[in-house]
């Protein structure tokens, strides 16, 4: 990581904490800003472990009343919704690396889904469940079926299983604090399997950039989660969309142009 500095892990750290609980696609947000401060490669796939762990951790602490008291409805639920991504994510990883981390199903990813998040919000939107610990197994199973499709490049991890489970049922407010649960268990396996693949690019002499796209990470995690508890409660996720389709022209743009490898993911 020799090509990074402080101030490049400060910013990928923002980055990440602000976008990882968003609809709008952490990773397609860390591409452009790797490629456009020149820091992607192996090793950027390293440090991106980090900034997701002070992402996920910046959950844990916020929750943590609700983690550490015995919920074992809550922990049933995150694991029966953790399963389908785990099985499909290791079944199809290769194929996904090698034919989704381009321009065109990139972009395409992004539009898709603002198209479906515009068309969740014109329906009407029948509330079963109004709080997290309302849910049933099948509830968390259906959301983790969701998440599965975040698997592809561009779609949104928080994006898949927030619209998903409003279209299950879930009131705005429940998907959106489920899919922040749902994020520590899939960002630590995630994250897991990550730096046993690469453990050997690990490095005592990147602990100062670690430790600083770490905190950043966190400290943005925070902010940005607590917004948008504040905002899911009186607005929608339709600036969300149009949002996803800007970003969507920039890959293509970016991409045609020479000015960033999508292929990097």
């Amino acid at each position: 990581m020799h090509d990074a500095t402080l101030l490049h892990a400060l910013l990928l750290g923002i980055v990440e904490g602000l976008t990882e609980f968003l609809p709008v696609s952490s990773t397609g947000h860390l591409i452009l800003a790797g490629d456009l401060i020149g820091f992607n490669g192996t090793k950027a796939k390293v440090f991106e472990i980090v900034i997701q762990t002070g992402a996920m951790l910046a959950i844990v602490w916020e929750y943590r009343t609700r983690f550490l008291r015995i919920d074992w409805p809550l922990y049933r639920n995150l694991a029966i919704a953790f399963m389908p991504a785990a099985f499909i994510g290791l079944a199809l990883e290769h194929a996904i690396k090698a034919l989704l981390f381009r321009p065109v199903p990139v972009a395409v990813a992004f539009i898709a889904g603002a198209l479906v998040i515009l068309w969740a919000e014109r329906r009407n939107h029948r509330v079963r469940v109004e709080r997290v610990d309302q849910m049933t197994w099948l509830d968390a199973l259906k959301v983790g079926f969701a998440q599965a499709f975040a698997l592809i490049p561009g779609t949104s991890r928080s994006g898949a299983t927030i619209i998903g489970g409003m279209l299950f049922g879930l009131s705005r407010p429940a998907a959106t604090e489920f899919s922040f649960f749902l994020a520590v268990p899939t960002l630590v396996a995630a994250g897991g399997y990550d730096f046993f693949k690469h453990r050997a690019l690990f490095s005592s002499a990147d602990l100062g950039l670690f430790g600083v796209g770490l905190v950043a990470a966190f400290v943005a995690a925070i902010a940005c989660v607590r917004w948008l508890i504040r905002y899911v409660a009186s607005h929608d996720f339709k600036p969300f969309a149009w949002y996803r389709i800007a970003f969507g022209v920039v890959v293509l743009v970016t991409a045609y142009a020479g000015i960033v490898d999508w292929s990097a993911g």
